[in-house]
């Protein structure tokens, strides 16, 4: 594909339709692909090792913070659900549920046979299956801190779901950590929140805002929930992370007590936090372009693509051999704690169409090498955070000696960008009718787009009214997306007068 009439990879662009622009990406980027399972997706390699990066990061924070991994029953017996009150009515609607244990052929069909006792749930989240565990584990003062992850996947039974975004199954991390005090438990929760806000800025390029949730967005069963947000490409909010402070209450629920240092039972303090598969969705929404995917370098499956460009046959020989060299040369280099990460696409494919190909992935460098590059000892590169015709001519050593240095460079250009957009499209906002107006799609639209793309952060105060923050949803579809931890200025809501201690983040949000 040529992008020399000023055509795109991606139809339609991202300002046509964005929702369509996103599946296309996906598509392109051969990311995923639908099941045959209602809601449910099939990651593909290119998708599933921007995962792994993701969760070989993460692990290796979480370990550096005293947490272990372990593994939990993917079912969870109603009876345990049914013991913390607000979060069994929190996730009710969205249960996959187990209530028969075999099948039996009944004229040529397959029918459920074997009702079980108790129904079980499909994990959508293991508070209270963990808990039942630490009621166990947790004895004395001594047991404690007990901090626990585990990497799984969860069933949410949702309704409108979107490729990484919100599908019925995903794949994501759980912490879950139990403590002495409350207050270890609550600089337990702002750590792992904290986490999540570096792994998203240094490792995605992904600028978040960390803060609190509102008492309607809180996690159910949570005392308090933290989260790091994101504006995404069309100007809508993306929560990436979530941290929850749970008090007791899960704690009260499971039975989790220990015998503290002068003698007394007590129950413990405990917290849970988790990130999801939705971060590759965040990448592609914050960093791809009309021409498919662009990876963060720190994360890219492939952080450089050698294409040889092979027009006669006695030349493949020599250009692969020296290919070949130039992999060994950039592979002995480092970045972000690894060797740099190099394929040779050797394939007997038209080399434009493998750019391009390359390109829709979105790795960080590309490097074309033919015979005239060879005989100059250089290669052609094009980097993906540039237009694709933006193409030069590098030394074959130089680019050797400065391979990791060119990825920081594409790497901090990403977030740089990103921070950018955001600024952008903040806007401070005191009244009303102009929060009203900012939120209000335009009265022309385009014709083939459900969802023009248009206001973006709103920093307002509020009163903090859950029947006023319900009504803007209502006749908006915004909601608060966090109360930033940055100290802010007292002021007053426009929406009831009242006073308000700070200004809050409003968004729509996916």
């Amino acid at each position: 594909m040529s992008n020399a009439s000023g055509e795109t990879a991606i139809r339609p662009t991202r300002a046509d339709n964005f929702s369509e622009w996103y599946l296309e990406v996906i598509k392109a980027a051969d990311l995923a692909e639908s099941s045959s399972v209602r809601g449910c997706m099939v990651i593909k390699p290119w998708g599933y090792a921007l995962w792994e990066h993701v969760q070989r990061v993460l692990d290796g924070m979480f370990k550096a913070t005293g947490h272990v991994n372990a593994y939990f029953p993917l079912f969870i017996p109603l009876s345990l659900l049914e013991k913390e009150a607000a979060h069994v009515e929190g996730f009710a609607k969205e249960c996959a549920v187990v209530t028969h244990h075999r099948l039996e052929a009944r004229d040529g069909k397959l029918v459920p046979v074997g009702e079980l006792e108790e129904p079980l749930i499909v994990r959508p989240t293991s508070e209270t299956i963990i808990g039942e565990s630490f009621a166990r584990w947790v004895q004395s003062y001594r047991d404690l801190p007990l901090l626990i992850n585990q990497w799984a996947n969860v069933v949410r039974w949702e309704m409108r779901t979107r490729m990484f975004l919100r599908t019925a199954e995903f794949l994501w991390q759980e912490g879950h950590t139990a403590h002495a005090t409350e207050q270890e438990a609550v600089d337990e929760t702002m750590q792992m929140l904290g986490i999540y806000a570096r792994f998203a800025e240094e490792w995605m390029a992904l600028p978040v805002v960390q803060g609190e949730k509102t008492e309607s967005e809180r996690f159910p069963g949570a005392v308090r929930t933290y989260c790091i947000e994101a504006m995404m490409q069309d100007r809508k909010a993306l929560q990436a992370g979530t941290s929850h402070f749970l008090g007791q209450n899960f704690a009260k629920a499971s039975g989790i007590q220990f015998q503290d240092e002068k003698g007394a039972l007590t129950h413990a303090w405990t917290t849970s936090w988790g990130l999801s598969t939705r971060m590759i969705g965040a990448m592609i929404m914050t960093h791809g372009d009309d021409d498919g995917m662009v990876c963060p370098p720190r994360l890219a499956p492939q952080q450089v693509v050698i294409i040889p460009v092979i027009q006669k046959p006695e030349v493949r020989e020599q250009v692969l051999a020296w290919c070949t060299a130039l992999k060994r040369e950039l592979e002995a280099q480092g970045y972000a704690g690894a060797p740099v990460r190099v394929h040779l696409d050797a394939r007997d494919v038209q080399g434009a169409k493998k750019s391009w190909e390359w390109i829709k992935k979105g790795t960080p460098i590309r490097l074309e090498v033919g015979p005239k590059d060879i005989e100059k000892g250089a290669v052609f590169m094009g980097r993906r955070d540039r237009k694709p015709r933006e193409k030069q001519s590098v030394p074959r050593a130089e680019l050797v000696a400065g391979v990791g240095a060119l990825l920081q460079e594409i790497q901090d250009a990403l977030l740089q960008r990103a921070r950018a957009m955001r600024a952008e499209h903040t806007r401070v906002i005191d009244t009303k009718d102009e929060f009203y107006a900012y939120f209000t799609p335009p009265p022309t639209r385009r014709p083939n787009d459900p969802t023009p793309i248009h206001g973006g952060f709103a920093l307002a105060h509020f009163g903090g009214d859950p029947a006023v923050e319900a009504r803007i949803k209502e006749d908006l579809g915004v909601t608060v997306r966090c109360i930033p931890l940055e100290p802010g200025e007292p002021g007053t809501c426009p929406f009831t007068g009242r006073p308000s201690p700070k200004r809050v983040v409003w968004a729509k949000s996916y």
